[in-house]
């Protein structure tokens, strides 16, 4: 059964967001994906999945609400603008950076939410050999004067069509979900 599996693999990339401060986000967000790989090339094929989506810059050639992603620094740290095909632009702090993972924070937007810090990462899936796992995550707030359900469904949304848009990229190499039946 893949349900709790998936469910703590949201958790789990979603935990340190969560306990990452005193004022932590009161609502969540994630999307994950698996991805068929050969079980004898895992870390290779981790490597070439990070190389064509995980660059800081790299969500403006897979997600279809970016236009562009400009990244500047002011000192040592690192931000991305992105401009959406709409004209708007979010501005965003990189926080952390792994080897097939990094960790952001929204610094300037006109999305309905604050205290926003999200991960994306791109790993070996646990329980599955032959599988490795795209999970982009987020703890985030309402912005003042905006709804929970308002501030879950725009994220809920930019993570639905960015996983879905490399879900297209990577066609047949994605693991296909089977629906549960109602008698199940």
């Amino acid at each position: 059964m893949k349900f709790p599996i998936t469910a703590a693999v949201l958790g789990a990339a979603m935990l340190p967001l969560a306990v990452a401060g005193a004022n932590a986000a009161s609502l969540t967000s994630g999307k994950k994906i698996e991805i068929r790989v050969d079980e004898a090339k895992v870390e290779d094929e981790k490597k070439a999945l990070w190389g064509q989506f995980g660059g800081w810059c790299a969500i403006a050639e897979w997600h279809p609400a970016v236009k562009t992603c400009e990244e500047t620094k002011e000192g040592d740290t690192e931000y991305r603008t992105l401009t959406l095909q709409d004209g708007g632009k979010i501005k965003e702090k990189l926080l952390e950076r792994g080897n097939a993972s990094y960790k952001y924070e929204i610094v300037e937007s006109p999305l309905p939410v604050k205290n926003y810090e999200a991960q994306f990462t791109v790993t070996p899936d646990d329980d599955d050999l032959d599988e490795v796992n795209i999970v982009w995550a987020a703890t985030y707030d309402a912005a003042d004067g905006k709804e929970d359900a308002e501030a879950r469904k725009t994220i809920d949304g930019i993570f639905k069509d960015g996983i879905e848009s490399i879900k297209g990229k990577l066609g047949d190499k994605v693991v296909e979900k089977k629906k549960k039946k109602k008698d199940d």
